[in-house]
């Protein structure tokens, strides 16, 4: 009986029924190490593909007998192979058909705010942490930092039955390529992001924000904010929504803050980013819902599936949000950055519309785990 091939959605759907998934992932040690399909409900393990060529009986013990278990590699031929050995020996298995490719592409929507007069919904994408966000009200739409995948917004504007207005990014992305510009081709929205992220370049068409700029959206007013929130990068710009809903972008996460190291100048922005909590948004009510654009750790996903914390939960839990100290929140702001986002630099410049790459490229560049926080809960 030939071994079933699964979508990257059915295995989501799997994983978010509660019960138990089994994953043999069959990448080198390091690859798996560095990046791997994460759940709650998710048992794993991995054996490289290489060690079941040596015909050893003993490679398949930690596979259970009574679980499905779906084989993962980077584009799925791998597994496949390894998933049709494991079915010979009585073991019950799928494959996840384009391995982790397919996973690094895929998109989740869950409704985060649904009230008479706004809808937000958070969108996303799994493999990589991103986060962005669709903030409806009467037929209208504004996209926050919209990933690659253009017609993943395009296709969830139709299903909610919304035109869209208005995209923006909230800083220069450096872990993945921005939708925001394609988005706004396909759409004849307008693209918005402030203008020193983009550094004079003139290829992309976008409008500059200026902070307190308020727009609206829809034809009940629902007030989005753009606040300067700069550390992350010297333009970074939040969005307070309807005074309650605070898109964050790589500003506050809900188990940390981003780092400041991408410019060259960790220090300095470090120094930035502590302006940002205790002067931009050290008056913000402790209710407001932080929505922020990434996430680093299953601990920041609630029990609905959600990445999103009460502002006062995160400064009570987040210590360097309470280190008032400038000279002190510097050093450890500085000091823990960690490593960088692969491609970082050829991204940036993709971003900025300093160069253009073939969609292969694209999708090469963005293999990998966002590494745009850090955490200090």
């Amino acid at each position: 009986m030939a071994v079933s091939a699964i979508r990257a959605k059915e295995l989501h759907d799997k994983m978010n029924s509660g019960k138990p998934v089994f994953i043999l992932d069959v990448r080198n040690s390091d690859d798996y190490n560095d990046w791997k399909i994460e759940h709650r409900n998710l048992v794993d393990v991995n054996i490289p593909y290489f060690d079941f060529l040596d015909d050893n009986e003993d490679i398949y013990q930690p596979l259970p007998k009574d679980t499905e278990i779906v084989v993962v590699c980077a584009k799925g031929g791998s597994a496949k192979m390894v998933a049709e050995m494991a079915d010979e020996r009585g073991y019950i298995t799928s494959y996840l058909e384009e391995g982790m490719l397919e996973w690094s592409q895929f998109y989740h929507a869950a409704t985060v705010v649904d009230e008479p007069d706004v809808k937000i919904i958070q969108i996303n994408r799994l493999a990589k942490g991103c986060l962005s966000y669709m903030v409806m009200s009467n037929g209208r739409a504004m996209i926050v930092d919209p990933g690659r995948h253009y017609e993943e917004y395009v296709k969830l504007a139709e299903q909610e039955h919304v035109q869209i207005t208005h995209i923006m990014d909230t800083h220069l992305h450096a872990d993945h390529i921005s939708g925001a510009p394609e988005l706004a081709k396909q759409t004849g929205a307008s693209y918005h992001i402030s203008r020193s992220e983009m550094q004079g370049s003139n290829i992309i068409p976008y409008q500059a924000l200026e902070y307190e700029q308020v727009f609206r959206v829809g034809d009940v007013e629902v007030k989005v904010m753009a606040i300067p929130t700069p550390g992350h990068t010297p333009g970074s710009v939040s969005f307070l929504v309807q005074d309650r809903y605070l898109l964050s972008g790589d500003t506050i996460f809900v188990g940390g803050l981003g780092r400041p190291d991408l410019g060259g100048k960790a220090r300095e922005w470090a120094q930035s980013l502590y302006d940002t909590v205790f002067t931009h948004i050290a008056n913000m009510n402790d209710d407001t819902l932080v929505l922020p654009t990434h996430y680093a750790d299953l601990r920041e996903v609630n029990e609905q599936g959600l990445v999103c914390a009460k502002l006062g939960e995160i400064r009570a839990k987040n210590e360097v949000m309470r280190t008032k100290d400038r000279e002190l929140f510097t050093e450890i702001v500085a000091g823990t950055s960690g490593a960088t986002p692969p491609n970082y630099g050829e991204i940036l410049k993709i971003n900025r519309g300093d160069v253009q790459v073939p969609l292969d490229v694209a999708t090469e560049l963005e293999i990998g785990p966002n590494r745009c926080a850090i955490h200090h809960s």
